[in-house]
């Protein structure tokens, strides 16, 4: 049988200073070709500032709270059960806006690289720095 069960307590988190990832699967944990999927736990005020994912497409889905989502220079609020999709190579960045945490679900394809995905971080660079 191919594919792989993964419980709660069995998904692999890293914690950071925004919050945490929990990696759903990616070529590590589930061997996946495909499919990068990551739980992203944004704690109050924080967020994933302006970057973009050179070979890959997103889907960001709000599970809980509210996220204050750009895409390039435009922007929305985005609240449980809305979605954005972000093509390859577009910069974007996810803010929670709430005074309580923010969960989403980050589907990335194709798998690229051993961790699955690659992350080229913007927030330096004009006009990104200047948006927010």
């Amino acid at each position: 049988m191919s594919g792989k069960f993964t419980l709660a307590d069995q998904v692999e988190r890293d914690q950071l200073d925004w919050g945490s990832l929990g990696w759903i699967s990616r070529p590590a944990s589930t061997n996946a070709k495909e499919l990068v999927v990551i739980e992203v736990n944004f704690l109050p005020g924080f967020g994933h500032n302006f970057h973009k994912h050179p070979d890959q497409e997103e889907v960001i889905y709000v599970v809980e709270g509210e996220i204050e989502q750009w895409l390039e220079q435009s922007k929305k609020v985005l609240k449980s059960g809305d979605s954005i999709f972000i093509p390859a190579d577009v910069v974007h960045a996810s803010f929670n806006v709430a005074d309580k945490p923010a969960k989403v679900l980050a589907i990335l394809a194709p798998c690229v690289t051993d961790a699955g995905y690659v992350s080229v971080e913007m927030a330096d660079q004009e006009p990104w720095k200047s948006l927010r």
